[in-house]
């Protein structure tokens, strides 16, 4: 049976707390391959030399916010047609449906439960 490599995802997030548990769950539960970066300078940085199939973007981090950074990783060709997925505690109504108009396939709640984040990322992706 042929398997399909793996999902390669760029992932920000500035709380490195956060960032190990999700990379865990996303590497070692998932099978992704992760690009964790910690800002939106150094993701700007890192698509330079990769073309990852998906965009896991924090919302709320110092300096560049999620929506900020998608809009400039939009603009390069590697960050252009990637589906993105952004992840915050702020999941009211109005806030989702905003990022939702910005292109997100989904919002993923903080906290998001480890053991099930790589399986609906899979569904979302089509690679159940």
């Amino acid at each position: 049976m042929h398997t399909s490599p793996p999902l390669t995802i760029l992932y920000v997030e500035d709380d490195p707390d956060i960032q190990v548990i999700a990379r865990i769950a996303l590497e070692d539960i998932g099978g992704f391959d992760i690009r964790a970066c910690s800002n939106g300078p150094e993701a700007i940085e890192a698509i330079a030399g990769f073309r990852p199939d998906l965009l896991l973007l924090d919302v709320m981090m110092p300096g560049m916010d999620g929506p900020t950074l998608l809009g400039h990783l939009r603009q390069t060709p590697n960050g252009a047609a990637a589906p993105v997925i952004f992840m915050t505690a702020r999941v009211q109504g109005s806030e989702v449906e905003h990022y939702l108009s910005l292109g997100a396939i989904d919002v993923i709640a903080k906290p998001f439960d480890p053991l099930t984040l790589s399986a609906h990322i899979k569904q979302l992706m089509g690679r159940e």
